[in-house]
């Protein structure tokens, strides 16, 4: 599709070669490309180049100097180049789900066919469905949805960051629009005059008291 003119993005998990994680990097990938698209430009971007570097690699691939942009999640957000129509992630069960839509939403953007493409190995059935979900839907708020619901909130008063805690009133997954028609409610009652004076909310606004005091050492 080069040789029509589109664009390409190139999205790798991490910036170099690392002796922990057997993962594509930007580095290595740049080089790659470099010699196996030539004629055709190939730009690098990541979160360790001078702020000079990134806005000259991004002007390059806006103007269409580059024609493909390997990059890190750095271009999850904020870039807008109609004439790119394809995104290529490498080992994308490394990224969250919520990464990988902001990803794919950077092509599309004009008016031709786009293609968004995940490359990814998962290794556990975890994984398997997080990709699934990803084909399964292009709706941001399913996606977050599909996401607690496999990996959990965690604590949400807590450093835990997945996993189910013990809910006390409701899960958000499978409760949620009973917690809606609860957050319609409380809307309601806050909004009217003094209903905290009320008598008959004495006990909400008891224990509402109550439960500012306990985390009022939180940011």
């Amino acid at each position: 599709m080069l040789d029509k003119g589109a664009q390409a993005y190139v999205v790798t998990p991490l910036i170099e070669e690392s002796e922990q994680l057997d993962l594509k990097n930007a580095d290595l990938v740049y080089d790659q490309l470099k010699q196996d698209l030539f004629p055709y430009k190939v730009g690098l971007l990541h979160g360790r180049l001078s702020n000079e570097e990134k806005e000259g690699a991004i002007d390059a691939f806006s103007n269409g100097k580059f024609q493909v942009l390997v990059t890190t999640t750095v271009v999850e957000v904020g870039m807008d180049v109609k004439n790119a129509t394809i995104m290529i992630v490498l080992d994308a069960d490394r990224f969250g789900l919520a990464q990988l839509h902001q990803l794919r939403g950077r092509v599309g953007r004009g008016n031709k066919k786009s293609y968004a493409i995940f490359i990814a190995d998962p290794k556990t059935q975890y994984g398997i469905d997080r990709m699934k979900a990803l084909t399964d839907t292009n709706n941001g708020f399913l996606l977050a949805q599909k996401d607690l619901e496999l990996r959990g909130p965690g604590d949400l008063t807590g450093i835990k960051q997945a996993g189910m805690p013990d809910f006390t009133v409701g899960d958000p997954v499978h409760d949620l629009k009973m917690m809606e028609s609860a957050q319609e409610a409380a809307s309601d009652l806050v909004s009217r005059e003094n209903w905290d004076s009320d008598k008959e909310n004495a006990g909400l606004v008891e224990y509402l008291s109550l439960t500012m005091d306990r985390y009022k050492d939180f940011d």
